[in-house]
């Protein structure tokens, strides 16, 4: 028997599984487990006919939960496998897995504080591993909690945070770390976890090593790994998309140089669907079709055209038959320090002249902002809730449907009639540049305008600062735009601010006289006076403080970051 951890890709069910059947198991029972802490017996498993692929002789219902886990989270974790041998007793192996499993406290951290002890005592991994009957990473990964901050490990062990967040804080630095740990430890703020701290860790785009066209030790920037050992990323998405593009650039080449009719960057996140096309080889004219994902994985479709191309090529391959093909040139015409020459002498030149014709330099950087470039980039404010209430609130309220509008206007402007996205967020792709660049010279100073405010208006930041002073400054009302919803009275959990509330909407007296009835009833109350029923006089308009410009709040408390941010910028904005 080996032990290993496996992709689950390469796995499949055995047909000699005694749970064998078309439908999938129930594993409502162990599903919790394994998204908390992963599959922790391994998969018992042998050979199926080809090297690199397995079937799973018992684990069938751990291998289902994996893999909802996986759907869930968007990427799949290797997981641990014994791989039979030749004359190997199945139910004998599995029996002896979870016997040496049982062994082990369920509690991660103590079992950290085993292996450390017997690490210090001078065993091996490989050793520790046979004893408890797991994979060499498994014992890694449990070693690794061991770079974690004390607090940390303790708010594990109490299973206040989660394996997937565990994993991820350990590739923080300590630093980092120790702000992780303040926003956890912060009842008024709210710490990134799962794939959220992911993007905390990388400011927003992380970015795995697996994608990469280009040799890792080419890349001059700082890798990140986990300490599980399992995963690596890199620090520098903007540095990682320059080397990508490279890459791209040079593979594209190196396709034409060996005969293909043309090259297809496909715009970033387009898929490649491969029933409009069809397959044409190399020598009939075919072309290459690359896709780009947001996370930076390329993949070349080689040998195809689009089906209207594909007829058109076979027109006119009957009409010219026995046409010579034109000999291709043995080498460029420049060589690669001529071409940096007449590169850094064009672009001294063309910098020079756009300082005078801001209208050009204008459009130019708005199609910088919309597609980006290797020394740009821009990201979409993600808008993201911490809850499906709030994003429904979000989704569903009078400013976000005139925002989605105006959207739809200014994709309509750029030519993009069949989009439903951002319009800003681009990875940098040349030939995208130079054709939004081209469409905005075709417009308005007006309507370039509009496009720069939308922009402007999706890359703004949540809860920041600059929010606060650009509503401050626009005068912005928010009746019209915001409505209390469920969503918001759901929220509200504080009877102190529900009192001063109804003392705003009902008046002081009332508020005194419920002061001190549950925080129930006096949010019914004040819904009451909302919609005028159950004889209350209606209230139109109204508009707690929070939502104001100006912000204020209702308590001498303290801890309300939008007030603090209004502060700290108030005075810049005060008109003299």
């Amino acid at each position: 028997m080996q032990l290993a951890h496996v992709s689950i890709d390469r796995l499949s069910v055995s047909a000699i599984n005694m749970r064998h059947s078309r439908r999938a198991p129930d594993i409502s029972d162990i599903l919790p487990s394994v998204r908390a802490r992963g599959v922790l017996v391994p998969l018992l498993i042998r050979p199926n006919g080809s090297p690199d692929t397995f079937e799973i002789v018992a684990g069938r219902r751990r291998y289902f939960a994996a893999r909802t886990v996986a759907d869930e989270r968007g990427e799949a974790e290797p997981l641990p496998c014994a791989i039979m041998e030749d004359g190997d007793d199945a139910d004998a192996l599995e029996a002896s897995l979870i016997e040496n499993i049982a062994r082990l406290d369920p509690d991660e951290v103590s079992q950290w504080e085993t292996f450390t002890r017997l690490i210090k005592e001078g065993r091996a991994i490989a050793d520790i591993a046979a004893t408890f009957g797991l994979t060499e990473p498994q014992v890694k990964r449990i070693l690794a909690l061991g770079d974690l901050l004390p607090k940390i490990r303790e708010a594990y062990r109490r299973e206040e945070i989660d394996t997937e967040t565990v994993r991820h804080l350990t590739m923080a630095s300590k630093a980092q770390q120790k702000d992780w740990l303040a926003l956890f430890a912060d009842p008024d703020s709210r710490a990134p976890r799962g794939w959220q701290l992911k993007q905390w860790l990388f400011g927003g785009q992380s970015i795995s090593t697996k994608v990469a066209l280009f040799p890792i030790e080419d890349y001059p920037g700082l890798i990140v790994s986990d300490l599980f050992g399992e995963d690596s990323y890199f620090a520098d998405a903007d540095l990682f998309w320059q080397k990508q593009n490279e890459a791209i650039a040079a593979r594209r080449e190196a396709w034409l140089g060996a005969g293909w009719a043309d090259v297809i960057l496909l715009e970033p996140g387009q898929y490649f669907h491969a029933w409009d096309y069809e397959k044409t080889p190399r020598k009939k004219g075919g072309k290459v079709f690359v896709t780009i994902s947001q996370r930076g994985e390329v993949e070349a479709h080689e040998g195809y055209l689009s089906r209207k191309e594909a007829r058109r090529a076979r027109t006119a391959g009957e009409a010219g038959e026995g046409a010579e093909t034109p000999a291709k040139p043995s080498r460029p015409e420049l060589s690669g320090p001529m071409q940096n020459y007449v590169d850094l002498h064009r672009h001294a030149a063309v910098r020079t002249a756009l300082l005078d014709h801001p209208g050009a330099a204008l459009r130019l950087m708005v199609a910088h902002a919309i597609v980006g470039s290797s020394l740009w980039t821009v990201r979409v404010e993600p808008q993201r809730a911490a809850n499906e209430a709030i994003a429904a609130s979000i989704a569903a309220c009078n400013a976000q449907a005139i925002f989605a509008g105006k959207q739809r206007a200014v994709l309509t402007l750029l030519g993009a009639l069949d989009e439903d996205c951002p319009v800003a967020g681009g990875n940098g792709d040349d030939f995208a540049l130079a054709s939004v660049f081209a469409r905005l010279l075709a417009l308005s100073d007006e309507d370039v305008l509009r496009i720069l405010a939308l922009v402007m208006a999706e890359t703004l930041t949540s809860g920041s600062a600059i929010v606060e002073a650009l509503g401050n400054h626009l005068g912005l009302d928010m009746r019209g735009l915001w409505q209390p919803d469920d969503a918001f009275f759901d929220l509200l959990r504080d009877r102190q601010v529900a009192n001063e509330m109804l003392a705003d909407i009902g008046g002081r007296h009332v508020a005194e006289g419920n002061s001190s009835e549950k925080l129930k009833t006096q949010k019914k109350i004040i819904r009451d006076f909302l919609s005028g029923e159950n004889g209350r006089q209606q209230v139109d308009g109204w508009l707690p403080r929070w939502m104001a410009f100006p912000v204020s709040g209702y308590t001498e408390r303290g801890g309300f970051r939008t007030a603090d941010q209004w502060a700290k910028v108030q005075m810049l904005f005060v008109s003299e």
